[in-house]
């Protein structure tokens, strides 16, 4: 499918895989799509500026990129910013087009359906998009797709006027007269207020005296105080609407402070700088709203992504019913966008579009994109599979290998992996939920393909290897099918989050036999090779404490939801299996404590101590918290036994003590590469698995168990 991206400043069309739908989403063919003069065009400069100019502007990031430095060292940090500054972005925001799927849990939308949809990475200007079910609403018998593509913007104007909720005669002042000025005034109009509008532009004045404004001054030919002083008979106007466009310019909200009455109000809608001085502020004791997007739901996951609507009686205006209102008005005629629209392309000439909101004083407030114009293949449209190298001439490995799932950490220790062991793996298929961030991916690490349906890869027949690493709740299920279709299997951590998963892929693998193994590197670090080696010959029993400042993820994180089945079994997993490697017996007891959280930010999930007793006599406890400090190293291991104790420091260094072993230093390494390296040489080769399935097995139930008992620590 055709999508409009930008990359470094410059917009263009891309082909991409279409995206797949899934549970409480919805699937729609873009008829139109809007292009704004605000955002759109600010996001277009943002990508087009340097990594220097980007630090002098958010010098906040650069804290953040020290950090990163001081975790990763230099040149990864370098390759990790450069890939995130010159990957191309998705443009787009309003869209307005016919559902072809939904997915399990929408009832309200089906196939056929006109709808409009919003949302920024959502309603991208692009032929398909998969947008959730609480940012698509049907469009109204009798209104055109064209203007229902208008959608976002009206139901950001409609958030502007909810906060200001402004009263039937009430004077009003709009800063800015552009898209969503227009709207805005439109809207005043219809609730029956007095509106004065300012802007710089005449045309702009012009066309919103078009649309009923009741006094129009182009800025810089009057003196706005004095005008807006002027038509309240010196009192000022009750409500200031900002809609104007200028980000880190204060003298907006200082012009707002100074137009309006005592104990009036004004509402933000538009990007602009907030530095408030107190006088006349404070004298007048204004107050200052700020007006997020489309209304109540806007940056709430459990909303926007996850379906949760609010109350009707609670939250009468959420952000979809925010865009259904602005929808019925349109319909009705009480609105007009068509005259705001300064041109329709069809989306091959998105670049265009896009040039004319930039080029002279008189550039159009907005232009459409046409997606019906021209060729209409849809089976070209619903390709799910792009490629990227046809034909390279690139020296490759006998093992062809397939990547589902290229989130941030794919992307930054799988692949850049699999391309140093090029003598022995091949990069043949990418894989991603998103089809532009998929094509980017596999064009990055030179993939012959790319895809965003799984089973593309698990049906081609050249692929000899998956590496499974998506979200940890389909992670048994895509293993199962990977194996099933004669792939061996390399899984991202965890195995399984439950019993039922974890025994019928053990079914499935004890059947076939196919390579298989879960990422359980730190095993494979030299830091615990070393160890093992150290402690190879003990006669005694082993004492571990393994520490892990895990660092707070916020609860509501996809982490320790339904798909990431929480910390103890999404990560501690690992921990566990380094005991085992360790210890070399079974675990004969489990014993956990949780704290009990004073707060509800906090949670037993990641702030816990496990000990696992073992048949030899070993006893391993693992302290796991994300109360600790950020500066602090995430992971420290205590190895004693016979009189030697051994330390191994976040993976950098094993200290040895009471012995004349030597022990080791380095880089980072927690064995990610050694551990890919020994499993494609197993696929190639046969042989052992790295990792016995029984070892795996092991693992995993140790995290089942010590999650049980850590909640049960608490319902207690």
């Amino acid at each position: 499918m055709k999508q409009v991206v930008v990359k470094k400043g410059e917009v263009k069309v891309d082909d991409v895989p279409r995206p797949l739908v899934g549970k409480g989403n919805v699937l729609v063919e873009v008829a139109y799509s809007v292009i704004s003069t605000g955002t759109e065009i600010e996001g277009m400069k943002q990508s087009g500026k340097s990594l220097l100019r980007r630090a002098i502007e958010h010098p906040e990031q650069v804290k953040k990129l020290i950090q990163i430095i001081s975790e990763r060292g230099m040149k990864k940090t370098i390759a990790f910013v450069e890939s995130k500054v010159g990957a191309p972005q998705p443009l787009g925001y309003s869209c307005a087009g016919v559902v072809l799927q939904v997915g399990e849990g929408v009832e309200e939308i089906k196939p056929g359906d006109y709808v409009a949809c919003a949302g920024a990475g959502k309603a991208n200007h692009a032929e398909i998009v998969l947008v959730p079910k609480n940012l698509v609403v049907k469009v109204p018998e009798g209104l055109s797709l064209k203007e229902a593509a208008s959608v976002a913007l009206g139901a950001i104007a409609m958030q502007g006027m909810r906060r200001a909720a402004p009263k039937l005669g009430d004077i009003v002042a709009v800063i800015g007269l552009g898209l969503l000025g227009q709207l805005t005034v439109q809207l005043l109009k219809i609730t029956g207020c007095r509106v004065i509008g300012f802007d710089l532009r005449r045309s702009r004045v012009n066309l919103a005296k078009e649309m009923g404004i009741d006094w129009g001054c182009v800025s810089s030919e009057v003196d706005p105080q004095k005008e807006a002083l002027h038509l309240t008979e010196g009192r000022g106007v009750d409500i200031t609407i900002i809609t104007a466009a200028a980000p880190g310019d204060d003298s907006i909200v200082q012009l707002a402070t100074e137009i309006t009455r005592k104990k009036g109000k004004i509402v933000v809608v538009g990007d602009v700088g907030l530095g408030f001085r107190r006088s006349p502020l404070y004298e007048k004791e204004i107050d200052v709203l700020i007006s997020t997007s489309y209304g109540p739901g806007r940056y709430d996951e459990l909303y926007e992504e996850k379906g949760l609507d609010y109350p009707y009686a609670y939250v009468r205006w959420t952000e979809k019913r925010n865009m259904e209102e602005y929808l019925r008005l349109l319909a009705e005629g009480k609105l007009n966008f068509s005259r705001l629209v300064g041109g329709i392309y069809p989306v091959e000439q998105a670049p265009e579009a896009y040039q004319t909101l930039q080029e002279g004083d008189e550039r159009p407030l907005a232009v459409i994109l046409d997606y019906r114009i021209g060729e209409t293949d849809l089976a070209r449209k619903l390709s799910t599979r792009i490629e990227t190298a046809p034909g390279s001439k690139v020296k490759a490995g006998p093992l062809k290998v397939g990547v589902i799932g290229a989130g941030s950490f794919a992307k930054a220790v799988h692949l850049p992996n699999l391309k140093k062991l090029s003598h022995l793996c091949t990069i043949r298929a990418v894989c991603s939920a998103t089809g532009l961030h998929a094509k980017e991916t596999a064009k990055e690490f030179g993939a012959t393909y790319c895809a965003t349906d799984y089973r593309e890869i698990l049906a081609d027949a050249e692929i000899d290897m998956v590496i499974i690493s998506t979200r940890h709740n389909l992670h048994a299920r895509m293993a199962l099918e990977a194996i099933k279709a004669g792939k061996a299997v390399f899984l991202e951590k965890p195995m399984a989050l439950n019993r039922d998963e974890l025994e019928a892929l053990v079914n499935v693998l004890k059947e076939t036999k196919l390579p298989f193994t879960v990422g359980f590197n730190r095993r494979f670090s030299p830091a615990a090779i070393k160890a093992k080696e150290i402690i190879g010959n003990r006669k005694n029993s082993l004492m571990v404490i393994y520490r892990v400042n895990a660092g707070y993820i916020p609860l509501d994180n996809w982490v320790h939801g339904e798909e990431g089945g929480g910390r103890i079994i999404g990560e501690a997993c690992h921990m566990f299996d380094l005991f085992n490697y360790f210890v070399g017996a079974d675990v004969e007891s489990v014993d956990v404590s949780a704290i009990s959280p004073a707060t509800e930010h906090i949670s037993f999930k990641d702030n816990f101590v496990a000990t696992l007793k073992y048949t030899d006599g070993s006893v391993c406890t693992l302290i796991y918290t994300a109360l600790g400090a950020a500066q602090l190293p995430k992971e420290y291991i205590e190895i004693c036994c016979d009189g030697k104790t051994l330390i191994i420091d976040d993976f950098k260094e094993l200290r040895v003590y009471g012995s004349k072993a030597k022990g080791w230093k380095g880089s980072q390494d927690k064995g990610h590469l050694r551990e890919l390296e020994e499993f494609a040489q197993t696929v190639l080769k046969g042989g052992p698995w790295p990792i016995s399935l029984d070892e795996l097995v092991k693992a995993t139930e140790i995290s089942f168990i010590v999650n049980e008992r850590a909640k049960k620590t608490i319902n207690e």
